[in-house]
């Protein structure tokens, strides 16, 4: 007899979840924030956003923050500030969203891709060394879905060999490594803001550093209104226009509800974690899934749990494939979906695309392990097959998570209803981001 709902079962999670699953929560307080800075017509301006780059750089105890219009934007603003020009070379792992790298190569830099640790989803720190050239100037270090990379061992490879960190922040706001927070290990941060984040503000992004010299390189770049605040000597004489044409300004009404969420997000944060961490209390032990979170009892945490993934053992479960495994979970009524991000190094754009027009592929180079485009990663590349995503709790609810819980704990104990008509993972089964194909 079946028991599982994909054969026609009754399906394991009938409670509504209600607000359990709905980002971001929005309260009072921001709407009347964002209705003062529209009836006042102080969209453009930059008081409320210098307040909120003042509030969010002392909740990480760091010294400038520069706000952004978006992520992407911030994190061009830390390459520039950081001195990235003409040839130089950046490291990124080859599991990240597009814009932890990108915005390279429009300062005439290169992306050299790195492979990323099986149990972090993070750069891996032997492969990161063993892809620094005479030529790389920078790391940058993703804390990929929530999950704090090694920063132990990734900071003194850094400066063993005169490298600038970057940390894309993006997916880990509020995250803590070994008692310090994400974003203030390396030289610069850059965070996505965007609504699907854990730090939710509608679209923005920001800049952290305690260098003045990279702050003001990142205002000259993007945000010409505000080069007055330059000290840098050898920038002042070219203020006045963006240098790199860039117009990066931070909407007045996403840093007035940054405000408003710096003073409710810590309270988030200690329940989504309360949540998250139930959830996989209750599967502890269960063939198949393991959670992509830290060791219990670590002094690391996932902040937000933004895009929360678990690991996937298909040796354990007779080779049942994830994307089976996940249909199964979406018929218990457990929303799930297989993969994470594609490998950037397998796309096109990387390695045969001429974008300027410059007769050869923007990133082509030669490294010592040969064109990058034939290399491989082989951790990057394998991963789709043994990833999947599992509901992002906002809030404590025990029998709801319960319910959730109970669904994949089913579909594990039942997998061999599974095998006859399982036909593989498709090819591509990520995505370029986080929203993933049909």
């Amino acid at each position: 007899m079946f028991k599982l709902a994909i054969n026609g079962v009754e399906k394991t999670v009938k409670s509504h979840p209600g607000d359990i699953l709905t980002w971001p929560i929005v309260n009072k307080a921001m709407d009347e924030a964002i209705l003062e800075v529209l009836r006042a017509g102080n969209m453009s301006g930059t008081d409320i956003t210098r307040r909120f780059e003042r509030e969010y750089a002392d909740w990480h105890g760091m010294t400038y923050g520069l706000g952004c219009n978006n992520g992407t934007a911030a994190l061009h603003c830390a390459m520039y500030g950081i001195g990235i020009g003409q040839g130089d070379e950046i490291i990124c792992p080859s599991i990240t969203y597009w814009a932890s790298c990108m915005p390279v190569l429009s300062l005439g830099g290169k992306i050299v891709f790195a492979d990323i640790d099986p149990e972090t989803l993070c750069i891996d720190p032997d492969d990161m060394e063993r892809r620094i050239t005479p030529r790389t100037k920078a790391v940058v270090v993703v804390h990929y879905c929530g999950r704090p990379a090694d920063m132990d061992r990734i900071m003194p490879i850094a400066r063993k060999h005169n490298l600038k960190v970057i940390e894309d922040v993006s997916h880990a706001h509020g995250a803590i490594y070994k008692g310090k927070m994400v974003g203030t290990f390396g030289d610069v941060a850059g965070f996505s803001l965007m609504s699907s984040k854990s730090f939710a503000i509608g679209e923005g992004g920001i800049m952290l550093t305690n260098d003045k010299e990279t702050y003001d390189r990142a205002v000259i770049l993007g945000h010409y209104e505000r080069h007055t605040e330059i000290t840098t000597e050898y920038l002042k004489a070219g203020a006045g226009l963006p240098w790199g044409g860039y117009k990066y300004r931070m909407h007045q009404m996403s840093s007035a509800v940054g405000l408003e969420q710096l003073k409710k997000y810590p309270a988030e944060i200690a329940e989504i974690d309360k949540a998250m961490n139930y959830f996989w209390d209750l599967l502890e032990g269960v063939s198949g899934v393991r959670p992509h979170r830290p060791a219990q009892g670590s002094d690391i945490s996932m902040g937000g749990w933004y895009h929360p993934l678990a690991h996937y053992r298909p040796e354990e479960l007779g080779g049942l494939s994830v994307t089976r495994f996940c249909e199964a979970l979406e018929a218990e009524g457990v929303p799930s979906r297989p993969g994470c991000n594609e490998a950037l190094h397998r796309h096109p754009l990387f390695s045969t695309i001429d974008v300027y027009n410059q007769g050869k592929p923007i990133n082509a180079m030669e490294t010592s392990f040969g064109r990058q485009e034939d290399m491989s990663l082989p951790v990057a590349e394998g991963i789709q097959s043994r990833i999947f995503t599992v509901p992002w709790f906002k809030h404590y609810s025990s029998d709801v998570i319960e319910e959730y819980a109970a669904a994949m704990r089913k579909v594990v104990m039942n997998y061999e209803e599974l095998l006859s008509d399982d036909h593989g993972n498709p090819e591509g089964s990520g995505g370029w981001s986080l929203s993933f194909k049909s």
